[in-house]
C-alpha cells in the first residue's frame, strides 16, 4: 500500500464529476487499499478518488472516531437513493485544509454502490456515518462541503485557499539568478 498525494482546492479536478467504475479488478482494490492508507495517515475519517487525482466514483469511509459501531467501508458508484430529516454538523475536508463549517446534511440516506469486488451493498444509516457518505458522494459529483455555505464565507475560503496555493508554488519555483553582464 501507499500513501497518496491529497489533491486540495483550487485544484480542478476536485471540481469536475467522476466516472462510474466500469472494471472491478485487482487495481481498483490497490487504489481503495491505498485510499484507505492515506485516509489513516492524513488522519480523515473519508476520502474520495477524486482527491487523490482518480477521476472515479469510488469512495473509502470510517466514521469510527465518532461512532462506535462504524469501520472501514470501500464503496464503489453509490448513489443516494433515499434521504429524510435534517442535521445540521461541523465539517471540514483534506482538500479544503484549515477550515470548517457547519453543514446541512440530510439526517438519514439510504446508498447503494457496489464494493471493491462488484458486489452490491446497500448501507442505511442516520449516524454520522450519513454525514461522511454525503460529504464523500458529493466529491464526486465536484462539489465541496464549501458549496454547501454562505456565499460570503465560501468566497472568503476560496480566496485564501487560492492565495496559498499561489505561494506554495512560487515557493517551489527555483529562483531565477541574476546576471550582469558588463
Amino acid at each position: 500500500m501507499a500513501i497518496l498525494e491529497i489533491y486540495t482546492y483550487p485544484d480542478p479536478i476536485l471540481i469536475h464529476k467522476a466516472e462510474p467504475v466500469k472494471n472491478f479488478d485487482r487495481n481498483l482494490r490497490k487504489l481503495l487499499d491505498d485510499m484507505a492508507e492515506t485516509m489513516y495517515s492524513a488522519p480523515g475519517v473519508g476520502l474520495a478518488a477524486p482527491q487523490v487525482g482518480v477521476p472515479l466514483q469510488a469512495i473509502v469511509v470510517d466514521a469510527s472516531p465518532r461512532d462506535e459501531h462504524a469501520q472501514l467501508m470501500k464503496v464503489v458508484n453509490p448513489v443516494i437513493t433515499f434521504h429524510e430529516g435534517q442535521s445540521v454538523g461541523e465539517e471540514g475536508c483534506l482538500s479544503v485544509p484549515g477550515f470548517t463549517a457547519d453543514v446541512v446534511r440530510a439526517a438519514r440516506i439510504c446508498v447503494e454502490g457496489f464494493d471493491e469486488y462488484g458486489k452490491p451493498v446497500t448501507i442505511d444509516t442516520d449516524t454520522f456515518l450519513a454525514t461522511v457518505l454525503q460529504h464523500e458522494i458529493d466529491h464526486l459529483d465536484g462539489v465541496l462541503f464549501i458549496e454547501h455555505i454562505g456565499r460570503l464565507r465560501r468566497d472568503m475560503i476560496k480566496r485564501k485557499l487560492k492565495k496559498r496555493a499561489f505561494q506554495e508554488t512560487k515557493k517551489d519555483k527555483p529562483q531565477k539568478q541574476s546576471v550582469l553582464v558588463y
